[in-house]
């Protein structure tokens, strides 16, 4: 090389240099704002109100519960959070769960409740925190290892309570299998103030109690019955028999469709064992905690939903028989789940509430 062009390289290379050193660093972006509460699909917003959802605050409109950020046009986007109260923290940075989308084994998801959840089965789409089998809790705080359910031992009932409730209950409905079951529906008596959580558990055991005649039936007992309860027009038919559907446990389960639906939610085959719901307690409490928390029924809105959001009682009622009870179909039997009802928050030291009857 030349010492001209020598020369010229190097004067080049000083002025680039020089140049560097004078051209200010770039400012490191701004810190992500803090996140918001979690958006809770069952909480109530109103217009102005915030809430943080997959790593973002966002701004409701209007009045809404119930819709997803992101997805519903009540929604206002206010932009990327980071910390505060918004999710888990630490290192997760996993998409937000999407029902009826198929998930594998080994999937991390952020649910609507601001938590992550890991996929312990293959399932399509199965929602976190009813179908249990197919999810586990999982650590965001770098630990990255699934955490514990919830705790069944803070249930608003105690068992002096429970026992005062069902003095005559068969040996089969236990207290623990209950308490037990609570862990696969973490919102049940678990959402809102203590009294709000105190009249779900009281409904759903009042209707238990008028179910079950006291916590006293296991299976239904008209026998003729029986063979009514297989839909074989599903795919799946009744593999356990044309008469294995019938009504079982404390909300009575039946119907092969049910067994099916039930089964696939809770992790359990209850299509082909049918049996599991009159032999296993915590199995039988279950299925009916899996009807009060994510079926409508005959009525428009889940029995869970009803008694969070002050629905009423009474639309529990509508949700589990619909017009043969409710709209003058036999008020009687109205009464009757409204007087278990009233007997049971008197048990657990709160008001009844408003619409009682449907």
């Amino acid at each position: 090389m030349s010492r001209q062009r020598l020369f010229a390289l190097l004067t080049a290379l000083a002025v680039a240099v020089g140049l560097a050193l004078f051209v200010p660093l770039a400012s490191p972006a701004s810190a992500a704002a803090g996140c918001a509460g979690a958006w809770n699909s069952s909480s109530v917003y109103t217009g102005g109100t915030s809430a943080s959802y997959s790593s973002h605050n966002w701004q409701a409109k209007w009045w809404t519960q119930g819709e997803t950020p992101g997805v519903a046009a009540v929604w206002a986007d206010q932009g990327a959070c980071g910390g505060g109260s918004g999710g888990t923290g630490g290192t997760c940075n996993y998409p937000a769960w999407a029902a009826g989308h198929s998930y594998v084994a080994g999937d991390v998801v952020k649910y609507t409740d601001g938590n992550y959840y890991i996929a312990e089965h293959d399932n399509p789409g199965y929602d976190p925190v009813i179908s249990t089998w197919y999810w586990d809790p999982y650590s965001c705080n770098g630990g990255g290892g699934p955490t514990d359910p919830p705790s069944s031992g803070s249930f608003v009932v105690s068992e002096a309570q429970f026992n005062q409730m069902f003095p005559n209950r068969n040996a089969f409905y236990t207290y623990s299998g209950l308490t037990a079951a609570l862990s696969a529906y973490p919102g049940f008596a678990n959402t809102g103030s203590d009294t709000v959580k105190k009249q779900e558990a009281a409904a759903f055991l009042a209707n238990v109690s008028h179910e079950t005649g006291g916590l006293v039936y296991i299976v239904e007992q008209n026998t003729a019955n029986y063979s009514h309860y297989c839909d074989a027009t599903q795919p799946y038919g009744c593999p356990a028999g044309q008469s294995a559907y019938y009504g079982r446990g404390p909300i009575q389960l039946s119907w092969n469709f049910n067994y099916k639906a039930a089964g696939d939610a809770l992790g359990i085959d209850l299509l082909h064992n049918p049996n599991l719901v009159q032999t296993d307690s915590a199995v039988a409490w279950k299925t009916g905690l899996w009807y009060w928390n994510t079926q409508s029924g005959p009525g428009t809105m889940t029995p869970h939903n009803a008694m969070v959001n002050g629905a009423g009682f009474g639309e529990t009622i509508r949700s589990i028989n619909g017009s043969i009870e409710c709209n003058g179909g036999n008020p009687a039997q109205v009464q009757s789940r409204i007087n278990a009802y009233q007997s049971f928050v008197s048990i657990l030291g709160v008001p009844a509430g408003s619409n009682l009857s449907c």
